[in-house]
């Protein structure tokens, strides 16, 4: 290796762990949480409670940042919202009411909207705590339907504002079979946002799938819509996929920087980010200048304004 090459490295060494030293301490460093900051918790609050369950839902309004509620959609043969992140019963966290477990084969051909509301219901999906979220509390739940989830948190919080983020779980290849064509997928959702008065305001719809957004535009113009991504593409490639500027570009937290965060905020685009579990990555994304988080924690929230 010649000299210059070598001198070259060596700054690059020194400059990477300079930057490197320069992360790790400015993450431990507490921030200050920009007013209208939109704290969201996932699937109610997934790291305390069974995801997507009502008690998951009460508990993370109890605490005081939480305004947003991000929960997942599919359909019941009966046409009913179910709130659930599989339109399927996934066998790592349901089991049967007689508490036996679920097979894989059992699980592959339990899917929603092959099952009315009261099958569904026959299903326990929270005493089996999820192997992931160690300090999930395990509570013998059922799948809710939308307006379940709807009622409860207008029933045990009267009068307080409440946003919801509800994502459309749909697939080409689920079309017909586990879920709805999207035509009529996204009509259901239109009519039960109809039917529960939530206000356009406070609701926000996302998909990773850009085609329920593409319908959702044309239907109801004046709908929030997120588009969720968890490919490397880039910003450009994913909206020229969607075919028109959303409000919300939703990226899993590792693809958010500092130019992509000024690029859609440029474009009149919040950004949001998925699922953000630790403070540190927490503060990391305040410091790039999001405009909310998702997380599964929602009572780790304090501790990134605060000083460790």
């Amino acid at each position: 290796m010649s000299g210059q090459k070598r001198v070259r490295l060596l700054l690059w060494l020194m400059f990477s762990s300079l930057s490197f030293l320069f992360c790790k301490f400015t993450e431990r460093k507490p921030v200050r949480i920009p007013e209208g900051f939109d704290w969201q918790g996932h699937r109610g609050c997934r790291g305390l409670r069974p995801e997507n369950s009502l008690p998951a839902f009460i508990h993370a309004l109890e605490f005081p940042e939480v305004g947003t509620l991000e929960l997942d959609l599919a359909v019941s043969k009966d046409r009913q919202l179910i709130v659930s992140h599989e339109p399927w019963f996934n066998p790592d966290i349901c089991q049967k009411t007689t508490g036996d477990s679920l097979s894989s084969r059992e699980a592959e051909v339990l899917f929603l909207y092959q099952m009315t509301v009261e099958e569904i219901r026959s299903f326990d999906c929270g005493s089996r705590r999820n192997p992931k979220f160690k300090q999930q509390q395990p509570i013998p739940v059922h799948k809710p339907t939308l307006r379940e989830v709807v009622e409860a948190v207008r029933n045990q919080y009267p009068g307080k504002v409440v946003r919801w983020n509800l994502e459309i779980k749909s697939e080409p290849a689920w079309d017909g079979i586990r879920t709805p064509q999207v035509d009529d997928f996204v009509q259901l959702v239109v009519d039960e946002l109809r039917a529960l008065q939530l206000e356009e305001q406070h609701v926000t719809v996302q998909s990773f799938d850009v085609r329920p957004l593409q319908v959702l535009r044309q239907l109801r113009p004046q709908l929030r819509l997120a588009l969720l991504v968890a490919n490397a593409r880039g910003l450009e490639s994913n909206l020229r996929l969607l075919g028109f500027t959303p409000a919300i570009y939703s990226p899993y937290y590792l693809l958010v920087d500092r130019s992509l965060v000024r690029r859609c905020q440029a474009q009149g685009i919040k950004v949001i980010p998925w699922t953000v579990n630790e403070v540190p990555a927490m503060r990391r994304l305040v410091r790039l200048g999001v405009d909310g988080i998702i997380t599964d924690y929602p009572d780790k929230i304090a501790g990134v304004s605060r000083q460790e």
